[in-house]
């Protein structure tokens, strides 16, 4: 019985399985202790569904018929003897569920019928997969941008894209830009566009309305990239406590931005299968699809090494990279490996720097090639860009280069 993995009393045991929930507690524990839940974490939750069995026997309720409405109405249920309900209980009852719809024990509530928006935003969705061949997660901005739009302009009334008028999509995007960085204002007007060209194309409307979209100032090579020195970015990969398994899986993460310059999404993606030992490279799965090999410098394979043979989960994922809390899994997006770089930073000392993220490592890495005499064309290669404009901006920080090309100031030295 696997409820012996997390209970030691015989006793106990035998009361959880006398209840309608209770056959399926060991099956449950399993499930719990498979994905690394702690001792003491999964007594929780297992008593969590132990304290809603008697409840359900006295409502009449069997476990096939469990609803997520019974445990709401459980929940408000004052207990007598026991502790109230809190949040944690809500979220345990809440995976207990889902486990045994899972398991087909419990069916799955049926879905509502989509509301208009929800059917022409998930159209735009698979235009977007498979007639543009946008990733996952672009393809998900999109529609989050196109989705608050149509909800704006259509707040009550079924989308009618050919009332849509051009002053419509500016104020809208007048009044949400405001409240973006400029980032995300950006990706909001090229969300736009697409999707009234999308609109258009549908026949949904005649006017060409993606004109109306205006421009978020984005001026070409106006800032300069920020790069580590050599001595901050040696502190940072020391900060990692190298004798821990989250130790060296953070080193391992950092090297492989510092050395190969990755971005925090291919560092999510990499996978077991991506690595050949044998020929000592790694296969990045970049922007648009596009899969790169790149040697595995020795420095960070023996940092690998040691996450996979000390510090890396038993667990049934391909992903390199598992979180370090329950269940165990892969890394779910790129903030994570921004988290691990914020925290990295914070250790070393430097606070001022957490808020540049991962990219920090990359434009360190280009900057250092670039002073070590390596050509733009090497470095666009290296960081696997498909045209060399994407990396002239190093050149601003090529200072001894610029200096040859400075003409002398007018009546000598100032």
């Amino acid at each position: 019985m696997s409820l012996w993995l997390f209970f030691g009393d015989q006793e106990t045991i035998s009361r959880f399985h006398l209840h309608p929930l209770g056959k399926y507690l060991d099956d449950y524990a399993r499930w719990l202790h498979e994905r690394g839940y702690c001792w003491e974490a999964a007594r929780v939750k297992i008593r969590n569904v132990a304290r809603l069995s008697p409840w359900l026997k006295r409502h009449g309720i069997a476990a096939k018929d469990l609803r997520w409405d019974h445990i709401q109405d459980y929940l408000q249920m004052k207990p007598r003897k026991s502790p109230p309900f809190n949040r944690q209980d809500k979220a345990n009852l809440k995976q207990f569920l889902r486990y045994l719809q899972a398991q087909g024990i419990v069916s799955k509530p049926v879905a509502t019928e989509s509301t208009p928006i929800e059917k022409m935003v998930a159209e735009y969705r698979i235009y977007l997969l498979k007639e543009r061949a946008l990733s996952e997660e672009t393809t998900a901005q999109y529609c989050r941008h196109v989705n608050r739009f149509l909800l704006e302009s259509f707040p009550r009334v079924r989308p009618d894209l050919s009332t849509l008028r051009s002053v419509s999509v500016t104020s809208h995007i007048q009044k949400s830009a405001a409240k973006m960085s400029k980032k995300d204002a950006q990706l909001m007007c090229c969300a736009l566009r697409s999707f009234l060209r999308y609109a258009r194309y549908q026949g949904y409307i005649e006017a060409d309305l993606q004109a109306s979209v205006p421009a978020v100032a984005n001026w070409t090579l106006a800032s300069i990239p920020k790069a580590l020195s050599a001595e901050v970015a040696e502190k940072v990969l020391a900060s990692c406590d190298r004798q821990t398994p989250i130790g060296r899986r953070d080193y391992a993460v950092l090297l492989l931005l510092a050395r190969l310059g990755l971005r925090a999404g291919e560092i999510v993606t990499l996978e077991l299968d991506d690595l050949d030992w044998r020929a000592g490279t790694v296969s990045i799965h970049g922007k648009g699809s596009n899969l790169s090999q790149m040697p595995l410098p020795p420095d960070v394979g023996q940092a690998i090494v040691e996450y996979l043979q000390h510090g890396r989960p038993t667990c049934s994922t391909r992903r390199i990279f598992i979180c370090a809390t329950a269940p165990i899994r892969g890394f779910a997006r790129s903030g994570v490996v921004s988290n691990i770089v914020a925290r990295a930073f914070r250790r070393a000392g430097f606070d001022d720097a957490t808020r540049k993220g991962a990219h920090l490592f990359r434009h360190t890495l280009a900057t250092g090639l670039l002073r070590t005499g390596a050509s733009l064309p090497e470095i666009a290669e290296v960081l696997r860009h498909r045209s060399t404009a994407c990396v002239t901006i190093y050149a601003k920080v090529d200072l001894q280069s610029l200096r040859s090309l400075a003409l002398a100031w007018p009546g000598g030295a100032q």
